[in-house]
């Protein structure tokens, strides 16, 4: 595997734009693309994770918006990494093999969560036949046992896991265990391994316990705010960055009282950016007329934080 820059800072879990007719919406990817560079100062992304609706999606689908996404993204974005998680082992290492093909800057997979009896063992195998496809780009683990009820911990995964997958570079840890997490860190002493952190309210406690960046959806449109906090935290001023999350707390609180998934953040994003995210797939159904009339206030307030 070539050497490559590292991954850190904010990364986009992106949203999979989508027509009133339910197909996937490929012709705004370029404009998203700029508007995450330009108005959120965002630059890497993650296609077809949870927030994409990745699990959704057909396996034409994923590689489409893959496709769109690196092309689009070609000398825009700093990294585009694919995930290519599925409940089918096939599945999953065709998905790695296109994503090297088209020249992805890496890829992520889930824990397949159909079947929870799965240990340490198993997982690590399914990784390594998923890695193994795409030989020349690095490979993340993506954790999120509060989806897929795979609860072994990150850092039990880490004890050989480089050893038998040689492309892994890091985790996107999307759990509120600070406890799995801190040891993760300690762990990485070397800082061989990239953590990015996946639960955005709890970002500036995440980098106090050591993480390289952040992976989530609210930095396709508080990624300004996001990335003034990491701005503090690394200038020392931990009372502005406290700041700064505490102002997206606030936002966060809000919405997710109001009942918030991936509905919802299409309809945020499409207010925040005025680019058409349409409805998300079947089963979910779009957010109500009034969640809209109700976030649109609340967005004016983060959006004119007064720490900027």
């Amino acid at each position: 595997m070539a050497p490559q820059k590292k991954l850190q800072g904010l990364v986009a879990a992106t949203i999979t734009p989508m027509t009133q007719n339910g197909e996937i919406n490929l012709s705004v990817i370029g404009q998203y693309v700029d508007y995450l560079v330009n108005e959120q100062g965002v630059k890497n992304v993650f296609v077809n994770g949870t927030t994409g609706e990745g699990p959704s999606l057909s396996v034409q689908e994923r590689k489409q918006l893959a496709e769109e996404w690196v092309a689009k993204g070609k000398d825009k974005l700093d990294q585009i990494i694919i995930h290519v998680g599925a409940l089918s082992l096939p599945e999953s290492k065709g998905l790695a093999k296109h994503a090297a093909e088209i020249r992805a800057d890496g890829i992520a997979v889930i824990a397949p969560s159909f079947f929870k009896q799965v240990n340490k063992d198993g997982l690590v195998a399914f990784l390594r036949e998923v890695a193994s496809e795409a030989p020349g780009i690095p490979f993340y683990y993506y954790h999120i046992p509060p989806l897929t009820g795979i609860k072994i911990s990150v850092e039990e995964l880490l004890d050989g896991m480089k050893e038998q997958i040689p492309t892994f570079q890091g985790v996107k840890f999307s759990d509120k265990d600070l406890l799995d997490f801190g040891r993760c860190v300690k762990k990485n002493n070397q800082g061989q391994l990239v953590l990015l952190y996946g639960v955005d309210e709890q970002l500036l406690s995440a980098l106090i316990m050591g993480a390289d960046g952040a992976v989530g959806s609210t930095y396709n449109y508080l990624g300004r705010a996001s990335n003034l906090l990491l701005e503090a935290f690394s200038n020392g001023d931990n009372v502005l960055a406290q700041k700064y999350q505490f102002s997206t707390q606030e936002f966060l609180s809000f919405v997710i009282a109001q009942g918030f998934g991936v509905a919802q953040t299409k309809a945020v994003m499409t207010l925040v950016s005025g680019i058409p995210m349409g409805p998300p797939r079947l089963p979910l159904l779009s957010a109500s007329e009034e969640f809209i009339a109700r976030v649109k206030a609340r967005l004016e307030g983060v959006k004119n934080c007064p720490y900027s």
